[in-house]
């Protein structure tokens, strides 16, 4: 689904003019961001696609990993097809990477409470990034299991 398509199934549910209210900006502009862009289209660039394409010039991630962790959620980065040519090395690599990440959340947790045997508000934050972390890792695999790519070579 392209992302117009999805602005606009968005955007369905609320309204138009309730969502160009809410966000302070004009009707016309949402109604743009919901039309496919082209040569004779009169689509504009949707915060989608300004999105991804931060992301594709600078390389980086996270801008995404920000917002899902917004809405409650995670990112986890799909298996590219280099992944399959090396099905043994990448199981033990994610392995050990879960381990690293899981020791490093339990660092934190241990240095948490060495200091003054509790967890205040800056600790939770550096917990819960460490566990963030983990559960990208841990989806990867799974998903990666799930995907057959660590299957047995017949």
């Amino acid at each position: 689904m392209d992302s117009h398509e999805i602005l606009k199934q968005t955007v369905a549910k609320a309204g138009v003019k309730s969502v160009a209210t809410d966000m302070n900006l004009s009707p016309s502009l949402i109604y743009k961001w919901c039309e496919a862009k082209g040569d004779d289209l009169s689509g504009a660039d949707n915060p989608l696609d300004r999105l991804l394409n931060l992301c594709q010039v600078t390389g980086n991630s996270e801008p995404i990993v920000w917002l899902c962790e917004q809405v409650n959620g995670f990112f986890v980065e799909n298996f590219g097809p280099d992944m399959q040519d090396e099905k043994e090395m990448e199981v033990l690599r994610m392995t050990q990477c879960m381990l690293k990440e899981f020791s490093e959340m339990l660092d934190m947790v241990a240095q948490s409470m060495s200091n003054d045997n509790g967890i205040d508000k800056r600790e939770a934050r550096d917990i819960r990034a460490e566990w963030e972390d983990l559960k990208r890792v841990a989806e990867q695999f799974v998903l990666g299991c799930e995907m057959g790519h660590f299957a047995p070579r017949e």
